[in-house]
């Protein structure tokens, strides 16, 4: 097994372990005054050669060792290791009031719009099978979060990796009733889903949302096109589902000053600019199939093939490293006192 580094910079120091040699070799010694050499020059021959270049060679060694140490080596335990692709997902959910309208099948079965969600986001996430035999692997590696929003947008779950407490999260959630939290803020919802993925370091972010209408709280909150281009520039694809009807169901206290088939227009064209924008997919899901294959789709695009692990534990080599280092400058004073000692 390679090891990797904690400090991979350190190992830039071992550039100047030939300068400190060559320091070490060329520096003024220590001599003795003598008139005449000559008688010296009859002598067998000793060990300085020996000494000399055994001295820088142990030193260089101890130099390369400690720098070793400093740079943090360490074996991963292949016992804790953890597979993963690296992706952050964010789920912005539409739950205004017309998600309440029950015009949705879900195993023959009439439900509403923001139930049928509930079930196939449950299968996006934990994977499993579904209506007709629709079968989804699901995110075990991934963060995922969880924003929902009608009005105002609201942060429902974190980005997390224990998907049973985020989905106890989106079953608990239910339309909005009040007339002044039951209409529809996109542009919000998405700053409020890039600021949920901006915890997920330098994970793949990508962004699921869900509405079945069209945007319709004035400013000062954010324009859909806006939120989709500041998407973009973070470099984050917004997937858009469609969950809208033919018509439009009238929000609780909302004015339509449109007819509904205008609006319903604008919804879908609203939509598909914010997934143009973001380099993300538009997505129109009018039942629960069309929303199962929307998510399958999703998932496909998404699925990428294991690139790296993570480990939850290291075997630290720097204690190792260290104690070479002490062993090498040790012996070479020893033996610079003993069996190399020069005179002077």
């Amino acid at each position: 097994m390679i090891p990797t580094f904690a400090h991979p910079l350190s190992l830039l120091s071992l550039l100047s372990v030939p300068l400190l040699i060559w320091w070490w070799l060329r520096r003024r010694r220590g001599a003795l005054r003598f008139p005449n050499t000559n008688l010296l020059t009859q002598l067998p021959p000793g060990r300085s050669r020996t000494a000399l270049w055994g001295g820088a060679g142990l030193r260089a060694a101890a130099l390369t060792v400690l720098v070793i140490a400093m740079s943090g080596p360490r074996w991963p335990d292949l016992g804790t290791r953890l597979e993963t692709e690296g992706i952050a997902i964010a789920m912005v959910v539409d739950v205004s009031g017309s998600m309440a309208e029950p015009d949705f099948d879900w195993d023959d079965k009439r439900t509403t719009r923001l139930n049928a969600v509930k079930e196939a986001f449950s299968l996006f996430v934990e994977g499993g099978q579904g209506p007709k035999d629709v079968r989804l692997e699901g995110r075990p590696a991934d963060l995922i979060g969880l924003v929902t929003f009608a009005t105002r947008p609201e942060s429902a779950c974190p980005l997390t990796l224990s998907h049973s407490v985020l989905l106890r999260m989106l079953q608990a959630e239910q339309p909005r009733s009040l007339p002044t939290e039951s209409q529809t803020n996109i542009g919000d919802a998405i700053a409020w889903g890039l600021h949920t993925l901006d915890s997920a370091g330098a994970r793949r972010k990508v962004m699921v949302i869900l509405s079945d209408g069209e945007h319709n709280v004035p400013p000062p909150a954010l324009k859909p096109r806006q939120a989709a281009q500041l998407a973009a520039n973070l470099r984050v694809p917004i997937y858009t589902i469609d969950a809208g009807g033919e018509g439009v169901t009238k929000e609780p206290g909302a004015e339509l000053p449109l007819s509904p088939a205008t609006e319903r227009i604008q919804g879908e064209r609203t939509l598909q600019a914010v997934a143009k924008i973001s380099g993300g997919r538009y997505f129109r899901a009018q039942d629960s199939n069309a929303l199962l294959a929307a998510c399958r789709e999703i998932d496909r695009l998404e699925r990428r093939e294991i690139q790296s692990f993570q480990y939850r534990r290291y075997f630290e080599g720097y204690p190792w490293f260290g104690l070479a280092a002490f062993v090498l400058l040790a012996g070479v004073h020893l033996l610079e006192m003993t069996l190399w000692q020069r005179v002077p």
